[in-house]
């Protein structure tokens, strides 16, 4: 079988599926978590509990209802709220907090993102237009 065709065969198989959304690559990153855990604290019902994660993340990347696992995945990340940046992209959002503080706007508490290191700063909130100051 040649080098291109097993993966031909694995795109028309994936064709039409969901793949892997934010929930099923979570779902294998804590079942392997809980393998590592497992591996020092020996708790038989940790390994059962990662493969199960890893069977509903190959089901969820095999599905072919599209609407019912998009719903699923949008109240995951409806659920994350403000950790969800932490669990998408870790390393971008460990930079951004590094180079950037988050504000509040002082009258429809809007979160504005300001540079971190400029002093005092005359902040306009882009939703409302309010002029307020802070110190980045």
């Amino acid at each position: 079988m040649a080098s291109g065709d097993w993966q031909r065969k694995a795109v028309e198989w994936l064709r039409g599926r969901q793949g892997p959304d934010d929930l099923a690559v979570f779902c294998v990153n804590l079942a392997i978590v809980l393998v590592v855990v497992n591996l020092f604290a020996r708790v038989g019902a940790l390994g059962w509990v990662a493969l199960a994660l890893v069977a509903y993340a190959m089901f969820r990347i095999q599905s072919k209802n599209l609407g019912s696992r998009s719903r699923e995945n949008a109240a995951f990340l409806k659920v994350l709220g403000p950790a969800r940046p932490w669990v998408q992209n870790p390393r971008a959002a460990w930079r951004e907090l590094r180079t950037y503080r988050h504000v509040r706007c002082t009258s429809c508490k809007q979160k504005v993102r300001v540079p971190r290191g400029k002093g005092k700063l005359r902040v306009t909130c882009p939703k409302c237009g309010t002029k307020f100051e802070v110190k980045a």
